[in-house]
């Protein structure tokens, strides 16, 4: 996992961790895969949005549960 793919700016979304270079949240991705949604169905929703963005997302939050 590329850690640069997952940032956090106080300017943006109020600091919470986002995938580079979009407004999407780590938090908005899991809520999304915990309802049901699949990766290809969140990738149709975001354009800007990667699977490697996703994956980046899951591993940051698999990360910080391990803190």
């Amino acid at each position: 996992m590329d850690s640069e793919l997952i940032q956090s700016d106080p300017a943006v979304m109020m600091g919470k961790p986002v995938v580079a270079g979009t407004r999407i949240t780590v938090e908005l991705i899991l809520e999304k895969l915990s309802t049901g949604e699949s990766v290809d169905q969140i990738l149709e929703a975001h354009p800007r949005l990667t699977r490697e963005g996703v994956l980046a997302a899951l591993s940051f939050a698999a990360q910080a549960l391990r803190r």
